[in-house]
C-alpha cells in the first residue's frame, strides 16, 4: 500500500525552540540530509525571507514572502518568536507509478512569526529540504484576530541570481494550459504559469511549481525584470519572480479561515536534466494515501472512440455520422479484447452533444445515452471479453450541472462496473463565471474526485488544474492533460506540436504528474486539415509511451490503422506500471532517452526521441542485471524516415544483449526509437 512506511523513521520530529529575536534581523538554517543544500530563512527588516545555497553557490537569493489581505499588509512588522526542527526518513510504496518506492528524506526547519504591533496576528512558515531541492508552505493558526480572510495577493519570491533561460508557457491568452512551452531568459517573460523549468548552467537546472494545491488558486509567476543594485560576483544581476495567484472574477484570490495552510512552493534542484525527472519531491510534499485500499485501482491501456471525431469521419451529436453507436463500439471492444488492451473510451455518447455545447454545457445528462447507444448492453459485453467501458463526462464547463449528477451518475457507473472515468470543461469559464485554475475550480476538481474515489472509480481529467502530486493523497487521480495533446495535430492552423513538444514535456508538464496526451498515430493523412498532422516518425510515435508518462494510457489511433501493423506490437508490449525510471541521457527541448523497468519483472523498455534534428545516441544498458542475458527488440527510424517528408518507414530488430551493452541508436529529423528488454529465463 502507498501508506505504509517500509523503513522506519530516521528521526522522530525533535523540537528546538529558540528565545525570540530581535524584529530587524533574525534567521537559521537548515541543511539537506546530504548536506549540499542550505537554506537560511528568518526575518529581515521586519519581512520574512528565505535564500538557498548549493554548496557556496547562491542559487535563490535573498527573497520576500508574505501576503497582501483583505485587511491590508501581511508581509512586514514581524517578529521571529520562535523555531522548531526536525529530521524525517520514510520509504513508501506507490499503488503504481514511475517506480516503486519512494524515498521521503528531509530536514525541516519551522518559523513561528507575529506581527510586532498592531493586532499582532500569527503565521508559521515550514521549510523542508531535501537532497534534490526544498518545498515551503504558509500556516495561519488559530487565533483571536484572524479569522475569516481574503487573500488580494500572494507576495512568495523567487530571487535568481543570474537572467537564467527558462522553459515555460504563458498565462494570459492561454487556455487550459494548452500553449507550446518556449525558452527566453526569465526578464523577458510575460506572466507564466508553473511549471517552470530553468536551465542556469551545463551544471544547474532547477524547477518551480507546487504541491498539494488543496481550497487554493493555482500558481502563476511575475518576472519584475532585472533588479538593479543587487548585482552578483560575475556582475549579472539578480530577477525576481513573484507568486500571482488565478483570481476570481471578484479580484480575490482566496477565500479562507483559519487554521489554514497554503499549498507547497516547490523548487526542485538538479545537476542533469534527468534529475528533474527522477525526482519525487512533490509526490513527497502530499499527503499520504487517504483511500485505505487501493485494490480497486487499475493501470492499463485504452483504445476509443475519439481521434475518428477529430478526423471527422464520427461526429459527437447525434445524426448520419455519430460515432458512438452500438455497433461502431462493439468493433471497438472485440479489438481490444484480441489485443489486451482492458478498456475502451467513447465520446459523444450521453444527451447533451447536440448544437452548441460550449454554451449550454447544462445539457449534458451523464446517465441518459442517446437511442443508438445501449450503455448497458455494451458494458455487459465488454465485461465478458475482459475489457471495461471508460465513461466519457464532457461538461461543457458547467460544473454545477455536473456536481448535481454526480452521486447519480457515479453510481450508475459502479453497479454497472465500470471503473473509469474521462472528464472535460471544455470552456473558458466554468459556470460562465470563474476560470478553471482559480479556487473555484479547484474546489470543484476536488468534489468530482472524492466523490470517484467513493464509488471505486479512477478519474483521467482533461481541461484540469495543474496537477500537484495529489495522486499520492488520491491514487484514483490517474492522469490530466493541461498540455498541448495529440488532438493539435489534427486541426491546429499552425501545423501541429512542434517537434521538440515531445522533448521537452518530460521536463515541464510533466514533472507535475502523469500526462494524458493519447499517442499512437499511425495514419498521418488528414483529410479535415490536410496541412496539419503529427510531427513526428511513427518511431517517435512509439517511443511516447516510455517517454510520456501515464498509468492510464491510450492507443489514439482508429482501430483500421492498427491491424495487421508490426508496430502494434510494441504498444501491446509496453507496461503502464514501473519498479524504476532512468534518464541515461537529455538534453532538455533537444532529445531524451527513459528507460522503465517493469513492476514486478524483470524487463526494461527505453524510449528515446529527438526534435527536428537527426541524431545519433549511445545507451549504456549498465542497468541490466550482471551475468544475465536479455532479448531486445528496437523498433527504430527506418531508410528515408523524415517527419516532413516520408514519416512511415520503420525498422525492427533484435538482437542478445547484456549489462555491458551500448546500443547505438539513430534518431531521424523528429524521430525515435522504442526498445523492449526482456530477461531470457
Amino acid at each position: 500500500m502507498n501508506n505504509r512506511r517500509t523503513f522506519s523513521l530516521c528521526f522522530l520530529f525533535a523540537l528546538m525552540t529558540l528565545l525570540p529575536l530581535s524584529i530587524s534581523a533574525a534567521a537559521d538554517t537548515v541543511q539537506s540530509p546530504d548536506g549540499r543544500l542550505t537554506l537560511t530563512a528568518g526575518v529581515k527588516g521586519g519581512k520574512p525571507c528565505y535564500s538557498l545555497k548549493r554548496g557556496n553557490e547562491t542559487i535563490i537569493c535573498n527573497s520576500a514572502l508574505g501576503f497582501t489581505l483583505d485587511s491590508g499588509s501581511f508581509c512586514d512588522g514581524f517578529k521571529l518568536l520562535k523555531t522548531t526542527r526536525g529530521s524525517f526518513d520514510e520509504t513508501w510504496e506507490q499503488p503504481w507509478g514511475e517506480e516503486k518506492l519512494v524515498r521521503n528524506n528531509y530536514n525541516e526547519l519551522k518559523l513561528f512569526l507575529q506581527e510586532a504591533k498592531g493586532s499582532k496576528r500569527l503565521m508559521n512558515i515550514v521549510f523542508r529540504v531535501f537532497n534534490d531541492g526544498i518545498g515551503f508552505r504558509y500556516e495561519f493558526p488559530k487565533q483571536p484576530n484572524l479569522k475569516a480572510f481574503k487573500i488580494m495577493d500572494e507576495l512568495t519570491e523567487f530571487t535568481l541570481p543570474t537572467d537564467a533561460e527558462a522553459w515555460s508557457q504563458p498565462t494570459n491568452g492561454t487556455v487550459y494550459y494548452e500553449a507550446v512551452y518556449t525558452k527566453e531568459q526569465v526578464s523577458k517573460k510575460d506572466t507564466v504559469s508553473t511549471p517552470m523549468t530553468f536551465e542556469v548552467n551545463d551544471s544547474l537546472y532547477m524547477f518551480i511549481h507546487e504541491a498539494n494545491l488543496t481550497d487554493y488558486a493555482s500558481l502563476n509567476l511575475t518576472p519584475k525584470g532585472k533588479n538593479e543594485g543587487r548585482k552578483t560576483k560575475n556582475g549579472d544581476c539578480a530577477v525576481t519572480l513573484t507568486a500571482a495567484l488565478t483570481p476570481w472574477q471578484s479580484g480575490v484570490k482566496v477565500y479562507a479561515s483559519a487554521p489554514f495552510v497554503s499549498p507547497w512552493r516547490t523548487i526542485i534542484v538538479a545537476d542533469k536534466p534527468g534529475g528533474l525527472i527522477t525526482s519525487r519531491l512533490i509526490l513527497n510534499l502530499n499527503e499520504p494515501n487517504k483511500l485505505g485500499d487501493t485494490s480497486w485501482i487499475k493501470s492499463g491501456r485504452y483504445v476509443g472512440i475519439w481521434w475518428g471525431m477529430h478526423m471527422k469521419d464520427y461526429t459527437w451529436e447525434q445524426g448520419p455520422k455519430h460515432g458512438a453507436t452500438t455497433e461502431n463500439t462493439k468493433r471497438y471492444i472485440d479489438f481490444a479484447a484480441r489485443h489486451g488492451f482492458s478498456g475502451v473510451l467513447v465520446e459523444g455518447w450521453n444527451y447533451g452533444w447536440d448544437g452548441d455545447w460550449t454554451k449550454y454545457g447544462d445539457k449534458f445528462d451523464f446517465c441518459k445515452p442517446y437511442p443508438d447507444y445501449d450503455f448497458d448492453g455494451l458494458q455487459k459485453y465488454a465485461l465478458s471479453k475482459g475489457v471495461s467501458l471508460i465513461a466519457h463526462n464532457e461538461t461543457g464547463g458547467a460544473a454545477k450541472n455536473y456536481e448535481n449528477q454526480l452521486e447519480k451518475a457515479f453510481s450508475l457507473y459502479e453497479s454497472m462496473g465500470i471503473n473509469c472515468i474521462k472528464t472535460g470543461y471544455v470552456n473558458i469559464l466554468l459556470d460562465g463565471k470563474e476560470l478553471q485554475h482559480s479556487q473555484y475550480g479547484v474546489r470543484h476538481y476536488r468534489k468530482v474526485l472524492e466523490t470517484a474515489a467513493k464509488h471505486h472509480i479512477m478519474v483521467v481529467n482533461h481541461e484540469p488544474a495543474m496537477p500537484s502530486g495529489l495522486r499520492r493523497t488520491y491514487p484514483n487521480m490517474m492522469a490530466g492533460e493541461g498540455m498541448r495533446g495529440q488532438e493539435y495535430n489534427a486541426w491546429s492552423a499552425d501545423g501541429g506540436n512542434p517537434p521538440y513538444h515531445i522533448c521537452i514535456l518530460p521536463f515541464t508538464r510533466g514533472l507535475a504528474g502523469p500526462m494524458d496526451f493519447t499517442p499512437g498515430i499511425f495514419n498521418f493523412k488528414n483529410k479535415a486539415v490536410p496541412g496539419t498532422h503529427p510531427q513526428t516518425t511513427i518511431a517517435k510515435q512509439l517511443a511516447e509511451y516510455v517517454v510520456i508518462y501515464s498509468p492510464l494510457q491510450m492507443a489514439a489511433d482508429m482501430i483500421e490503422n492498427y491491424e495487421n501493423h508490426p508496430a502494434l506490437t510494441f504498444i501491446e508490449s509496453c507496461p503502464t506500471d514501473w519498479e524504476t525510471t532512468l534518464v541515461p541521457n537529455a538534453e532538455i527541448g533537444r532529445y531524451v532517452t527513459i528507460a522503465r523497468k517493469e513492476r514486478g519483472a524483470d524487463n526494461w523498455f527505453i524510449g528515446s526521441v529527438t526534435d527536428e534534428s537527426a541524431r545519433d545516441l549511445t545507451v549504456a544498458l549498465d542497468f541490466l542485471d550482471k551475468g544475465e542475458k536479455y532479448k531486445m527488440t528496437i523498433y527504430e527510424d527506418g531508410p528515408g524516415a523524415d517527419y516532413r517528408t516520408n514519416p512511415y518507414p520503420l525498422s525492427i530488430r533484435m538482437e542478445e544483449v547484456t549489462a555491458d551493452s551500448v546500443i547505438k541508436l539513430h534518431l531521424a529529423p523528429s524521430g525515435g526509437a522504442a526498445i523492449r528488454i526482456i530477461k531470457v529465463e
